[in-house]
Order: C-alpha cells, then structure tokens, then sequence
C-alpha cells in the first residue's frame, strides 16, 4: 500500500484524492469529507503539503490525534452522518494518515452549516443550484424526478391518440380477449377500451391507477413526457435540438438541415419520430450487394440510430436544464444526453450490458410506446453492427455523448441549398471580401496587386466547395446546364484565380476529379490573379 500511496502523491491532487499536511481547521476537513460523500467518494492523504505535494511525515502522538479527529469530524460535521476508513501508511520519519470516503447512499450530504459541498476537480464547490442537488437525489433514490408533479396541466393537455396506442400495447392481451384488436380497436373511443381494461373505468381512472395522475389530480412528469400534446408548454427543455452541419465543426456557421422548435414540440413518440426522420434525410443511403438497382440501406444502421436515440430520450437526467442535442457532421454523429451515467455505472458496464435506468418509471412505461430491445442489451446489440462508435461520460459537464464515425465515403454531399445561421450575415458586401465567411486563412493574399471582388454567386460556390465537389454538382449548384464554357466560367476561373484547388492535380482531367476550397497562398507570391469580367457580369 505504501508503494501505491507515494506514486499517487507523486501524480498530484486529482479530484479523488486530496492532500492535507496537518489537520488546523475541522470544519475545513468536514468540509472536504462532505464534497468526497456527493461525489464518488476519495482518498484524504494526511501528512502531506498540498501546494507541493512534498511528503511532511507525522509523528505516532500526531498520528493518533489525527485519527480521532477524522472520526470525530466524520461524525460531527458531516451531515447524514459517514464512516470513514482510516488507515496509517509508514513512511520515512514517521506515518502518514490515509482517509477513505466512500459515495454517499444519502446524498445530498452538507455541513453543520447547511451548505452542500460537491469535487470539481482538484477542489471543491458549494451547491446551490436545485436541478443540481435534485440530481444527487436521484442517483441515491431519494427522488424520482419522472413522478414528481406539473403544476396546473390538466388530463386535457394529454394526447388521446398517444394514450390509446400505449394502452393497445400494454393490455394488448386483454384487449385481444375482448376483440378490441385491428378496424375495432381503431375505431373504439378511450373510454370503450379503458372499461373493456377495466370494467367501470375511464381514461382518468386507468391513468390514476397506473400513476400518471396523482391521488391530488395533479399529472406527473412522465404523463406529460409519454402523453402530453404540447410537452414543452410545461417542460421547455425537454425536447432536442437537430443540426445538420457543412463540415465537422461545432462552430460552424453554415448548416444543411436544421429542425425547429415548433417541429420537435410534442411527447416522447413524436420526438422520437422527428429525430428519426432527421436521420433518414441527412445520412446516406448505400448500395447492398452488386445489383446496380439493389436496395440501399443506411450508412449507419438504421437500429443502431433507433437504440441511441430511445437511450438519449429516456435515460436523459429530467432534472437538468438543458436539451438533447443531435449534431449530424460530415465524419460523424454526436448524440448529447444531458446527465451523466448514473449510480455508479462506467462506460464499460453499459458495453457488457448493465442497465441501470436513470428514470425507473419512465423507462417502464416507455417501453409501450418507443421501440424496446430489453433492458441493457440494446447498446450490446448496436455494437454488434460494427459500428465505429465511442461513449463519453462526462462528468463535469454533465452530460453523455455518443460518437457514431461516419465512413470516409460517406461523408456529406450538396445539397440543393445551404443554410445559414439566423446570427449569420447574408448580406456581404464587395468591401467585406477579405473577411467573407470568416476565414481569412483561406483568402489568398497579393500584395499590391488591386483584386476585383467576387460576386456573391462565385462566393457561395467557394463556400459551397468547403467539401470537395464534382464539376457537374458545382454547375448544379450555379444552376446553369454542364457545358465546357460554363465549367470554364464557374470552376477554371476559380482554380486559377487560387480561390479552387483540385483534388487531383496530377491529372486534370481525371474522371474522379473534385474541387475544394483552396489553401492559404504562401506570402510573397508574383503571381497576378485576375478574374474574367464575364464572370463579375453574372
């Protein structure tokens, strides 16, 4: 132990493991005992300098006092209440004391000052945020976020439709006894298959008795996720945010596809929908087998996109303030699920299968209305489409990504249009020339030499060619037919200008030959650059 103890002091304070010389200040250490028991529990190393790391031995009277003080302060100053593990590690010139805090069952733990303490890296921080504290609740099933109450929505802010169709297949054997199945089953009201459910009962009833709607009549969290007609009216950031980008960066100022606000509002079965929707129109579809006419399917597989997005939806954290959001890049797709992994669960136990759901409720009663593979073994089964896929499980942002690469072939064509960021400029100038789309890097530069400025036709095709390009889609993309003066016109003048390169130099006339957004010019280059008049006249 004592090895692993001094190549730990050796790396650092990190966020489970922190140093103390000498114990000066117990409400400081209840403190520290209180952040440990929020988080995932750590070591408090005694009898070393934490601005140094440099190792100050303790004596066997210092030891003994400092035990009594860790028990006491654990004790005292932590409240619930914590056992702690204390441990003395001999070093030379004396020991060291070695605190072991396990993660709290009882969080959100506090001080005896009331103030809730929480590891943020290194250090520590107070907690005053509710979403927050509501989290740590939840991790230790104190709370359950997907029963808790919304105020003032009423069963008529509930969708019928919705609710018939999780009541067709959770009591579908009942019903089936009853001959509510196919044209009788569409065509019965709510309250037909509700008594048919149950004798005597209506929608109300059957939703009370399931615990959608609480004995006060108030309705819970998850009827409004699973049922609710305008689910945002109420909860505002439980909904998803879709891009589709040009290029790979977050940053990006120009995108292919965008879902508004307005089109994602709605329950969980319809987000599910639109996001799937969002997917099958930005993702490409390729070839199977070597029928030139033979079905396509989707570049990633179309389950593995069902399973991400049900996981996203249904195991999100309900108590954080922030949406799921779904980025579609040309090399990839992230997939943001506010909240961490919860209790305790690693990415690896999720890849072997462990399910622990975050929304115990919710997930049990999801499983009637969104596409259900089986508790922890749909991430297993994604994987198994050989997927080129990472997790993220990040901590201090709280959130959970996944990753889904993209094959280099797959990797985003033109579409008929690009969109702009509604914070964009559309309206660039001839004097904004050196500064268009924000990429001065990407501008050539030729000192004294006057440079005619492009029109806004030549700069979206420049933009547009930010992803390598065919002659025949940058024509499209122009909107004239494919003819040699026009490829002259629209492409050449380009490349010779130094605003296009070609992917293949070597061979011009290549017939995989594509054009691309030009690099930087080395400085100092002679080369004078003018560009056709007939190309500033369109």
């Amino acid at each position: 132990m004592t090895d692993d103890i001094l190549k730990q002091i050796k790396v650092g304070e990190v966020s489970e493991m922190q140093f103390k010389e000498r114990i000066l200040d117990k409400y400081d250490i209840g403190c520290e005992l209180v952040a440990f028991s929020n988080a995932h529990g750590g070591k408090l190393i005694i009898g070393v300098k934490d601005k140094t790391g440099e190792v100050n031995a303790l004596s066997y009277s210092e030891v003994q006092e400092t035990t009594n003080l860790l028990s006491d302060i654990a004790s005292e100053n932590v409240v619930p209440s914590i056992l702690i593990k204390v441990e003395t590690v001999a070093v030379e010139d004396g020991s060291l004391v070695v605190a072991t805090i396990k993660e709290g069952p009882n969080k959100p733990y506090h001080d005896n000052k009331g103030i809730v303490w929480i590891k943020n890296g290194a250090d520590k921080r107070k907690v005053f945020d509710n979403a927050e504290l509501a989290e740590m609740m939840t991790d230790c099933g104190s709370f359950a976020p997907d029963e808790a109450v919304v105020r003032s929505a009423t069963i008529n802010d509930l969708d019928t439709y919705t609710i018939k169709t999780f009541l067709g297949n959770r009591f579908e054997r009942v019903l089936e006894k009853k001959g509510l199945t196919g044209d009788a089953f569409t065509e019965a009201s709510i309250d037909t298959i509700c008594s048919a459910i149950a004798k005597g009962h209506d929608c109300e009833k059957i939703l009370r008795n399931l615990r959608f709607i609480r004995p006060d009549g108030t309705l819970t969290v998850a009827a409004i996720l699973l049922f609710g007609k305008y689910t945002q009216r109420w909860i505002p950031v439980m909904t998803a945010k879709c891009i589709c980008f040009a290029g790979n960066s977050i940053g990006g100022k120009v995108f292919r596809d965008k879902v508004n606000d307005a089109d994602m509002e709605g329950n969980l079965l319809h987000q599910y929908n639109t996001i799937m929707d969002f997917f099958t129109r930005n993702l490409h579809n390729i070839q199977v087998g070597n029928e030139f006419n033979s079905i396509g399917k989707l570049e990633i597989p179309y389950s593995s996109l069902v399973e991400f997005t049900v996981n996203s939806l249904v195991h999100r954290s309900l108590n954080l303030k922030a949406p799921v959001r779904i980025f579609i890049f040309d090399n990839r797709i992230e997939i943001h699920s506010p909240g961490a992994l919860p209790n305790g669960l690693t990415i690896d136990d999720i890849k072997d299968g462990t399910s622990m759901p975050r929304n115990m409720f919710l997930f049990n009663n999801a499983i009637y209305l969104l596409p259900y593979t089986g508790v922890g073994s749909g991430i297993t089964r994604a994987l198994d489409e050989g997927i080129n896929v990472a997790f993220t499980n990040n901590d201090k942002t709280q959130e959970f990504v996944i990753t889904i690469w993209r094959e280099e072939s797959s990797h985003a064509s033109d579409h008929d249009t690009l969109t702009m960021h509604h914070d964009t400029n559309h309206n660039t100038t001839e004097e904004d020339y050196n500064t268009f789309n924000g990429d001065n890097d990407t501008q050539p530069r030729y000192p004294e030499t006057k440079r005619e400025p492009l029109t806004k036709k030549q700069k979206d095709i420049v933009n547009f060619c930010s992803v390598p390009r065919t002659s025949r889609e940058i024509l499209e993309r122009a909107g004239v037919v494919y003819h040699t003066k026009n490829i002259t016109k629209y492409i050449s003048s380009l490349v010779s200008a130094g605003y296009l390169q070609m992917t293949n130099p070597d061979k011009p006339t290549a017939s995989n030959q594509k054009y691309k957004k030009a690099n930087k010019l080395k400085e100092g280059t002679e080369k004078v650059i003018t560009i056709q008049s007939t190309l500033q006249r369109n």
